[in-house]
């Protein structure tokens, strides 16, 4: 499996990309260092990243009712990293759509 599972594309990550032009997030593999992240994302897209920050995020919960009774599960837990690139560099995700 590799390093970075998928970008991050959200209406959170949308405003923190359009105030900070050069911010991207993407969602990664949770075994995965800085520095790893930060090889992965120059060769994929071709840019030079100046600062890679992570975050590890616990699966929440969730409880449902349905006709059969009460339903209880886990969401996965996953790690995050938000990616500063160089002034002037961009990522766009939409170009092969």
């Amino acid at each position: 499996m590799g390093i970075i599972i998928k970008p991050i594309i959200s209406e959170k990550m949308t405003a923190v990309t359009e105030k900070m032009s050069e911010r991207y997030g993407f969602r990664v593999s949770p075994n995965a260092n800085k520095i790893e992240i930060k090889k992965a994302i120059e060769a994929m897209y071709n840019v030079k990243v100046e600062d890679v920050n992570t975050m590890r995020y616990d699966g929440k919960r969730k409880s449902r009712y349905t006709k059969s009774g009460l339903i209880r599960g886990k969401e996965a837990s996953f790690k995050k990293a938000i990616v500063t690139l160089k002034k002037g560099d961009t990522i766009d995700f939409f170009s092969n759509i």
